[in-house]
């Protein structure tokens, strides 16, 4: 597995820790605009993977290396090479349930490396800018909260290439906007929409007036995640994923059995305490 405590052993990402327990997760191939290959979905869930289950991390920053993009989505001339969308092969006498049964795999893979941001514990902050296109898409709707700069450019890219989104956008965007006829709009025309109507229509919650602006903000909110009880951060994304999918009593009732063991932690009496005392607690290693 990939260490993202060490940057150098990482191909196409970098890892950085900018203050205590904040780990930044940079997309780290800006001559291709971030353009994704193949190696990069498997690099990017060995860090996220890594990253949910170390201690000394409780929030992260994710952002896209360079002025331009923070992905253009799918590096479309490495993936014309092959597998799916390669060229056809000769062999007409290959069978088509085959031929099904391996892109089924292919897709469900690369579903799980990108759901690998969604399955992290630990709170993400993704922060866009310049062009955002299609899995640039998919990347953010599993992010936790998604701010981007003023000059960030959306396109659902897809249809453009003949498919149908099939990582993700189509089954979490309508339940993050709330607003089925934008969607299918975005969806199904390609059409780019700009950062304003981003954030008119909920899918950001903050436009700023440039990258550096915007990654400053995310490093904030991040420092603040950061110094909160991580019993409590952790559980509360855990139960708003869960709550998401299910109906509200699903929801109270799985967060009553959750919060049945996590109350038990003394990360209760110690916020409670540093709250009387108007002073900032300090809480164990999770």
């Amino acid at each position: 597995m990939a260490n993202p405590s060490n940057s150098r052993s990482l191909q196409f990402f970098e890892v950085t820790y900018p203050i205590e327990y904040v780990a930044h997760v940079q997309i780290n191939r800006p001559g291709k605009l971030n353009a994704f290959i193949s190696d990069m979905w498997l690099e990017m869930r060995q860090i996220f993977d890594s990253l949910s289950h170390s201690p000394s991390v409780r929030a992260i920053i994710l952002t896209g290396a360079g002025p331009k993009a923070f992905t253009a989505g799918l590096d479309i001339q490495s993936a014309s090479q092959s597998g799916p969308l390669g060229p056809t092969p000769q062999d007409s006498s290959r069978d088509g349930a085959r031929i099904a049964t391996a892109t089924r795999r292919h897709i469900l893979e690369i579903q799980e490396c990108v759901q690998s941001v969604e399955k992290c514990e630990k709170p993400v902050v993704c922060v866009m800018h310049g062009f955002s296109l299609g899995l640039g898409i998919d990347i953010a709707t599993c992010a936790d909260v998604r701010i981007c700069s003023s000059d960030t450019k959306f396109a659902v890219k897809e249809v453009d290439i003949g498919l149908a989104a099939d990582v993700g956008t189509l089954s979490r965007l309508p339940k993050i906007v709330g607003n089925s006829s934008w969607v299918k709009d975005v969806s199904l025309s390609a059409r780019t929409f700009g950062a304003e109507e981003a954030l008119r229509v909920g899918f950001v919650s903050g436009v700023y007036a440039n990258k550096d602006a915007a990654v400053e903000e995310a490093t904030r909110w991040a420092g603040m995640i950061a110094g909160k009880s991580p019993v409590a951060v952790q559980a509360t994304k855990e139960l708003l994923n869960w709550s998401r999918d299910h109906s509200v009593q699903d929801g109270l009732r799985y967060t009553a059995v959750w919060n049945g063991a996590a109350l038990q932690s003394n990360d209760v009496p110690v916020a409670i305490q540093a709250g009387l005392a108007k002073r900032k607690p300090t809480f164990e290693k999770l």
